[in-house]
């Protein structure tokens, strides 16, 4: 199965110099929690901006969304899939770099989606082969542990597995 089959398409998106409250209008009208920031003149993704972004920036702040700008406060090291990606690559990226969103981008960097762990789990309910290619609910799961795992209980267990837990 491919990212292609499972992605959200027509992905609305914005621009570095969109203000924080068309950002947050944007995830409003679409019921999403991200929205991939694109390059004006190529529409490749630059970032990513997240519904917490949006409020941890708002809050400390003092400004009002209007005044500010997601270029101010975009993720830029983004993770993408490309809509060929087998979804268990996906996944396990999704895993690893603990998101739960991936833009799906094409071989020149430009948007064609988004693949989210919502997706994903919606899948395992249409998908009943025992393939090895099947999308299985502990599939998904096993990611969203590892997504979900608090930062320092994660941290704890890699050291404990290297040998060099504290104490």
């Amino acid at each position: 199965m491919r990212v292609r089959d499972l992605m959200t398409v027509n992905v609305e998106s914005c621009f570095p110099g969109t203000d924080l409250g068309a950002a947050a209008m944007i995830m409003w009208r679409n019921d999403c929690g991200i929205v991939p920031v694109v390059s004006p003149a190529t529409n490749q993704v630059e970032g990513v901006i997240t519904d917490r972004d949006i409020c941890m920036a708002l809050a400390t702040s003092g400004r009002r969304a209007s005044e500010r700008t997601v270029s101010e406060i975009m993720g830029r090291q983004v993770m993408t899939a490309n809509g060929e990606d087998d979804v268990h690559a996906a996944l396990s990226v999704m895993e690893r770099e603990r998101v739960r969103r991936l833009p799906v981008v094409d071989t020149s960097g430009v948007l064609s989606g988004v693949l989210s762990i919502n997706d994903l789990i919606l899948a395992t309910n249409k998908v009943r082969s025992r393939s090895k290619a099947a999308l299985t609910s502990e599939d998904v799961l096993q990611a969203l542990r590892g997504i979900c795992a608090h930062r320092r209980a994660a941290r704890e267990e890699e050291l404990v597995g290297s040998g060099m837990e504290r104490g």
